[in-house]
């Protein structure tokens, strides 16, 4: 294609609301353009890209046995009711109204569809196992968005569904979605990290995300370099740091001490002279009908995930301040387990051994010196942190890291949610009624593009990876006037679309300088400069991520081209 034919509308200036580099650049390379808040026009470098990233995608669903489908967007609130998450979903989900006043939503997913057309059409064990998928646009009325095509109420979604007949079926479904998946993002040119997960509303036994690290994610990963180890935040697993090594060892008696006005961990430790690792950190929390105490160590906190895996029903809130003086006879601050009887005490796993610490004595300013867990109290030790900096591996005993991370992919073991509040079932083998088992696998597409730039640009601009690029090279004549050039030029343009090399000619009435510019900044991993040399026979051939610069033969420019393609 002839850039001069195009719409590329390239910026110099950085926009001002754009706060990461992907951003940034989408905007400056005219990829994008926005709409509204989280609703933005693809322009047409930015559909080259996401077309050649579905291309992948679809690729790599077919070859695992996938079936693609196309779902409507507009979906009847019927489906989502049967399932529970028209109200589950909240405010995250668009609804709306049709003229006859039934209800609508805008679908963020469609776990509830393919179960509707599995319901109604599959009837025999011997049509198990189906994995059906799409890719399509999905709606999330987002709260807040930000940070370009990484938080937005429109975006694309691969999603795909499998029905097994069992659980061993559905590991093989998750098998194959797992191995896909890593060809895909490798495909892609992504560094990434697949960890274990948390299901969220999407529920299930198990699930995997595959993230990306970048300081515009918005998703915390543990990650162990030494043995690969890497979990999120809500899952991870750690050794933690300073686990008990300066406590006294001694047998001391539990002693109350007058802390005036010392609520807050903060307070106490500085009123006392103690370091935060030296106090038990007291949290009531009720599930349902059920008043839990949940203690940690005082510079840790507590994860919801960790503590949903134990509570059993109903949703976690904060106790309230009248039962808490009920339970406990003494306000928020002063709280602690020795004493307390008739309630559910869980402690965590890194309290188990330790000795004389402190907690507060469940009377209003006091607290207790030399509390021993396991002598002074009873608890169940579980669990229920979240890993802090400084912590160590369980599995390998190295540093583990915290980072930022983007999530490009995410799969699911959905087991019996969906088939059964929607009423699935075949008829087995000997006429009995069985209940299918799901799993629910998703990728982002504008995430990768978003992630891929997130990894690979600099001061000039964005450095995609071939197989995502708009276009594998960009030709760059330096003086089109010259008429050795412009023909040497439109002759390697003949060449290389005669090669298969998806190629942009910058036939443009610019200073090289400015096409230098513009080429760099769009992100095509190859550039031709004809310059001077062409009357020797050669050319530069500029890798735009290293930025060497090799001279080669034109009449071998178009078979290096489609070689490094192939690569």
């Amino acid at each position: 294609m002839r850039w001069s034919k195009l719409f590329i509308p390239t910026l110099r200036e950085v926009p001002a609301d754009a706060e990461f580099a992907s951003h940034q650049l989408l905007l400056r390379a005219g990829y994008v353009r926005q709409l509204a808040a989280g609703i933005y026009n693809y322009l047409f470098l930015a559909q080259r890209s996401l077309l050649k990233i579905q291309q992948i995608v679809r690729q790599e669903m077919d070859a695992i046995g996938g079936q693609e489908f196309y779902l409507p967007g507009l979906n009847p609130a019927e489906v989502w009711q049967e399932s529970g998450r028209w109200d589950l979903m909240g405010d995250n989900l668009f609804r709306l109204k049709d003229r006859f006043g039934r209800d609508l939503c805008l679908g963020m997913t469609h776990e509830e569809v393919m179960t509707f057309i599995a319901r109604g059409e599959l009837r025999s064990y011997k049509q198990l196992p189906q994995l059906w998928y799409q890719i399509q646009t999905k709606f999330r009325d987002e709260p807040r968005p930000k940070s370009g095509l990484l938080r937005v109420r429109q975006f694309i979604m691969k999603d795909s569904y499998s029905f097994d007949l069992d659980e061993a079926g559905l590991d093989v479904s998750y098998e194959k979605h797992r191995q896909a998946y890593c060809r895909i993002f490798d495909r892609c040119g992504l560094r990434y990290l697949a960890v274990e997960a948390h299901s969220g509303a999407m529920g299930g036994s198990q699930s995997m995300e595959f993230m990306v690290a970048s300081n515009a994610g918005e998703d915390l990963v543990v990650h162990c370099p030494g043995c690969g180890y890497a979990a999120n935040m809500e899952k991870a697993k750690s050794v933690a740091a300073d686990a008990g090594a300066g406590d006294p060892q001694e047998k001391r008696t539990p002693e109350k001490v007058h802390t005036p006005g010392q609520k807050t961990i903060a307070e106490v430790t500085a009123f006392l002279s103690v370091p935060p690792a030296r106090l038990i950190k007291s949290v009531v929390l009720v599930a349902g009908e059920t008043p839990f105490l949940v203690l940690l160590r005082g510079d840790h906190a507590l994860s919801e995930t960790k503590f949903a895996a134990v509570r059993g029903a109903g949703e976690p809130r904060p106790a309230h301040p009248e039962e808490i003086r009920q339970w406990f006879g003494a306000e928020p601050g002063s709280l602690g387990p020795v004493g307390v009887k008739g309630m559910r005490i869980l402690a965590d796993r890194v309290l188990e051994g330790r000795r004389n610490m402190i907690t507060g004595a469940n009377v209003d300013d006091y607290h207790l010196l030399n509390v021993t867990p396991g002598v002074d109290f009873e608890a169940e030790f579980l669990d229920l942190r979240q890993v802090t900096e400084g912590d160590t591996c369980a599995e390998c005993g190295g540093r583990l890291q915290i980072v930022k991370a983007v999530e490009v992919g995410h799969i699911f073991k959905l087991g019996y949610r969906y088939s059964r509040s929607m009423g699935l079932k075949v008829l087995g083998e000997s006429g009995e009624e069985i209940m299918p088992i799901m799993g629910s696998y998703g990728i982002g597409i504008e995430r990768i593009l978003t992630a891929a730039i997130e990894l690979f640009h600099d001061k000039d601009g964005m450095s995609l990876p071939p197989s995502i690029a708009p276009f594998d090279v960009v030709l760059t004549p330096v003086n089109l006037g010259d008429k050795a050039q412009r023909e040497g030029a439109e002759a390697l343009y003949a060449e290389c679309k005669a090669q298969g090399v998806d190629v942009l000619f910058d036939d443009r009435d610019e200073r090289p300088g400015v096409k230098f510019k513009d080429a760099d900044l769009i992100g095509v991993p190859y550039r031709i400069t004809l310059g001077k040399k062409l009357a020797q026979g050669v050319v530069e051939l500029v890798n735009r991520r290293t930025h060497v610069v090799e001279e080669i033969r034109v009449a071998e420019a178009a078979a290096r081209l489609k070689a490094l393609r192939a690569q």
